[in-house]
């Protein structure tokens, strides 16, 4: 099991800034020694997951098979992805489903309109869930001792001037977010970036998802983002909930 845990941890090493890496990038990464990072690229190699030129590894299009196992088997995210294009088509803006996973939010779903960010966005994309609006519904329905937890375990970074990063005041919004439903972010990942998000819940009323829609904020300000795309959200959110239920 050891094994199948530095396996993983090399896989996760690669990123869409780093898709190339040394066996010395691959061990400062995960933390491996070099030893171990380079028999875990080998046995990737073997096996057809990744490839190399003689100096970087790099992941081959193999890889993609262990992402559509949970695709193809995870009926929420099987589910969202015509809810997202219909709420794409309705308001004409990019629209994204998220989960958390550690400490993050993992993009499972996505329906783009067009690029707003700088950095690209697809089903597999991860993102701080302390400054996304889809992070923040869903650290909103944690236990507050998971919460806690949570915010033991990161380190609050500025990524513009708007970002929250005093505990205290996150705490105040996410309680904010948890009594009105839903959670808007005005620039606070990047500039010239707005989005609002809102939770999708099971039958049992157990939060497992979050879905949003992002828009420049040039084009859409506050009040257009409550009045018009709040409730096309909520209703897609809605909808999910009575598909989860078939």
């Amino acid at each position: 099991m050891t094994s199948l845990a530095r396996g993983l941890s090399v896989i996760r090493a690669f990123t869409e800034r780093e898709p190339n890496l040394t066996i010395a990038d691959v061990a400062r990464i995960t933390g491996l020694p070099r030893a171990a990072a380079r028999r875990c690229l080998l046995t990737l190699e073997r096996l057809g997951y990744a490839g190399t030129d003689g100096r970087t590894f790099f992941l081959r299009p193999r890889i993609l098979a262990l992402g559509y196992s949970f695709l193809s088997s995870a009926p929420l995210a099987t589910i969202l992805g015509p809810v997202l294009e219909g709420v794409s088509r309705e308001l004409q803006e990019s629209s994204s489903a998220a989960v958390m996973d550690e400490d993050e939010v993992l993009y499972i779903a996505r329906s783009a309109t067009k690029r707003i960010m700088s950095v690209g966005l697809n089903v597999g994309s991860r993102l701080p869930a302390y400054c996304t609006s889809m992070g923040r519904v869903l650290l909103a329905h944690l236990p507050e001792a998971e919460v806690a937890a949570y915010l033991d375990r990161v380190t609050l970074r500025r990524f513009t001037s708007r970002t929250i990063t005093d505990r205290a005041l996150l705490l105040e919004e996410l309680d904010r977010v948890r009594a009105q439903g839903w959670s808007m972010l005005d620039q606070e990942l990047e500039i010239g970036l707005c989005s609002l998000a809102v939770p999708v819940a099971n039958t049992a009323g157990t939060v497992v998802a979050a879905i949003n829609v992002s828009a420049q904020a040039a084009r859409v300000d506050r009040a257009e983002m409550t009045g018009r795309f709040l409730p096309v959200l909520q209703a897609a959110a809605s909808d999910t909930r009575a598909l989860l239920v078939r």
